[in-house]
């Protein structure tokens, strides 16, 4: 029988740990450090290894990358971690991680996460390349949803199947393209990006495709389009589905036979570069109004990514305002403008959330971000998902927790108490949901879906 590996460094939890997984059912083995986990690893038949990111006596990504090589490469690792670092979690998922848990996490789904972890022990998996690329840029978020996000980036920069990318304007696509091309293997060549909805009608042909001398009125001379510019490393098509029908095909040529011509040209030419295309339309088939063909709809999104709006994840608001603020001429926001920014539905995003902070910064005379900066929208109560936490005669961890229960309230009542419904908008496993329920005490009634919703 094949033992889960847990290895980490707090005691206690490393006992914890142990007697859950004993209590499941599985053999268990325990290391204190990289240095006893690879003994370990070397000489007992380990299933899955449970490994902590930083510990005492090493780092965890790098043992995680030794793992993947050698007789332990279909070892699934499933990495623990107290910090919500995106850019570590695509480290670890580029780097061949089974999955990513954060701390305090839900025991019922990590122990489903190491069974799913077991089952598929037997599927030998190949290492993934370590990152070709140092850059410090990172998707910031370390909600569940985000956690999603990027796990799916690690596991798309690895391939080279076309992606899609979807979700409302103002959500970070373009980042999430980018993400992509810097940790694959593609690095190194050139990332171009094209918004199609920005060119006008007649244009689109040409810069996409590029043209031959006299093709139509003003082709002076010989034009290379972006997808030819892109060579071999990415071509992000934001905006695709703005693109007309005739288009589509032509698109769809290039993903099916990787061949196209220029406009007014015969000259066949072989695209090299790495589709990924972004929306913020419908285009599932099926859906009413869809703006893309079926067939490049399917071609597109062999690997479908999508961005949640920020109003579904608000934990996240401390940490795109922190970062929104670095480098500016302001270092903080008070209790109360932070309030603000948690309650206000965000209809423009991310995008919006950082423009409200620039402006603010602006329009403060010190350094620190009060309430009375922000745009009045921002503070009507009309736009704002609850009022009754009064975080001045709270302590900060009272606050938030108000502030929890309130979104958790809001989210059920959308939902009309389905808690599967309410765990899905919260970005929650519906576990953590009833945890979550019983911590803050809320006894709404499940309601189920009606059949056939």
């Amino acid at each position: 029988m094949t033992a889960v590996l847990v290895v980490e460094d707090e005691a206690k939890l490393r006992a914890a740990l142990t007697d859950a997984l004993t209590a499941a059912g599985h053999r268990t083995l325990t290391a204190a450090g990289v240095t006893d986990a690879r003994k370990l690893v070397a000489h007992e038949s380990i299933g899955c290894v449970l490994l902590d990111i930083r510990l005492r006596d090493g780092d965890g990504l790098a043992l995680l990358q030794e793992l993947r090589t050698g007789d332990s490469r279909s070892v699934p690792v499933i990495m623990v971690t107290a910090y919500g670092d995106s850019d570590r979690t695509i480290q670890a998922m580029r780097d061949g991680a089974f999955d990513y848990v954060t701390k305090p996490f839900d025991l019922d789904r990590l122990l489903a996460v190491v069974d799913r972890a077991v089952e598929q022990f037997q599927l030998a998996r190949e290492p993934l390349p370590a990152p070709t690329s140092s850059t410090a840029d990172v998707l910031v978020g370390a909600s569940e949803a985000m956690l999603a996000v990027t796990k799916v980036i690690g596991r798309a920069s690895a391939s080279d199947a076309p992606v899609l990318i979807t979700g409302e304007t103002g959500t970070g696509k373009e980042l999430v393209a980018r993400a992509i091309h810097r940790y694959s293997s593609r690095s190194a060549e050139p990332f171009v990006a094209v918004n199609v909805a920005a060119l006008a009608p007649g244009l689109i042909e040409s810069e996409l495709f590029g043209h031959e001398k006299g093709a139509f009125t003003g082709a002076a001379g010989r034009r290379v389009g972006r997808i030819e510019l892109a060579g071999a490393g990415t071509l992000l098509l934001d905006e695709v589905a703005d693109l007309d029908p005739i288009l589509q095909t032509k698109l769809l040529r290039v993903l099916q036979e990787g061949t196209f011509e220029r406009v007014g040209g015969n000259e066949v030419i072989r695209s090299r570069a790495r589709i990924v295309a972004a929306t913020n339309k419908t285009v599932r088939p099926g859906q009413a109004g869809a703006a893309l063909r079926d067939d490049l709809y399917y071609r597109l999104a062999v690997i479908e990514i999508h961005m949640p709006p920020l109003r579904d994840r608000r934990s996240d608001i401390p940490l795109l305002v922190a970062h929104a603020l670095q480098g500016g001429p302001a270092r903080a926001v008070t209790e109360q403008a932070m309030r603000d920014l948690m309650t206000y539905d965000w209809p423009g995003n991310v995008r919006e959330l950082v423009h409200v902070i620039a402006r603010a910064a602006v329009m403060t005379s010190g350094d620190v971000i009060d309430a009375v900066a922000l745009p009045n929208t921002i503070r009507e109560p009309a736009r704002r998902i609850g009022t009754a936490i009064d975080p001045s005669s709270m302590t900060l961890k009272e606050a938030l927790a108000a502030f929890e229960r309130e979104v958790i309230v809001a989210a059920l009542e959308r939902a009309g108490n389905n808690r599967s419904e309410a765990a899905r908008q919260l970005g929650l496993a519906r576990t953590h949901l009833y945890a979550k329920l019983e911590e803050h005490g809320i006894t709404a009634p499940e309601t189920k879906k009606p059949s056939g919703a």
